[in-house]
């Protein structure tokens, strides 16, 4: 999780950057882009890493949600 924070702490340096000089802000802002991409890649493969042994389905798997379309109501 802490490669997480330093990936997306790279991505926030980036933008803030882009400001400064708006010459360079494409290529500040692609690059920032680029950071965030790799947070959530590696976000995501801890989280398949942590669930691989459990009974949880992957994330964005929605086969247990498809038979219940009953509304929720407050």
């Amino acid at each position: 999780m802490e490669t997480v924070r330093r990936l997306r702490a790279m991505a926030l340096l980036c933008r803030q950057t882009s400001a400064h000089y708006p010459d360079r802000s494409w290529k500040l802002l692609a690059e920032a882009e680029f950071w965030e991409h790799l947070a959530n890649d590696t976000l995501r493969r801890h989280v398949e890493q942590c669930t691989a042994g459990s009974s949880l389905p992957p994330i964005g798997d929605n086969s247990n949600t498809a038979g219940s379309s009953a509304p929720i109501s407050a």
